[in-house]
């Protein structure tokens, strides 16, 4: 078993009473995914959980941090902030960050489209 592998068995039991979790491999890390919905990322074997204009106060509050990442010479901050310390000892301590994702996710999915911009007709 690699330590990838390791890592995402181990989150696995921390979300598992969510309910059922797959995790995919995508852009050198995970994502981690309940009920269709990507509720999680691992990158360099952080756990980052799915936020929201709602949650982030939460996860701030609790010492987390944004994943960041570079592309082509910008800074980019995703949506995922990393699960807080204590919460990565038991999947009883992780529950309640994971369905804070969990919603996060679902809010996100339920989210109406923006309009788009119309193109003005030349006269």
């Amino acid at each position: 078993m690699s330590r990838n592998d390791a890592i995402i068995d181990y989150i696995r039991e921390l979300l598992a009473p969510l309910g059922a979790i797959s995790a995919r491999k995508m852009f050198g890390g995970y994502g981690v995914y309940h009920d269709s919905m990507m509720i999680a990322l691992v990158a360099e074997g952080i756990l980052y959980l799915k936020t929201d204009e709602e949650t982030r106060p939460q996860f701030a509050a609790a010492g987390c941090t944004p994943c960041i990442f570079e592309s082509k010479g910008k800074t980019i901050e995703m949506s995922y902030w990393s699960a807080p310390e204590e919460a990565m000892d038991s999947a009883p301590a992780m529950t309640p960050w994971a369905r804070l994702a969990y919603a996060a996710a679902v809010r996100k999915a339920n989210a109406k489209p923006a309009p788009k911009a119309r193109k003005r007709k030349a006269a």
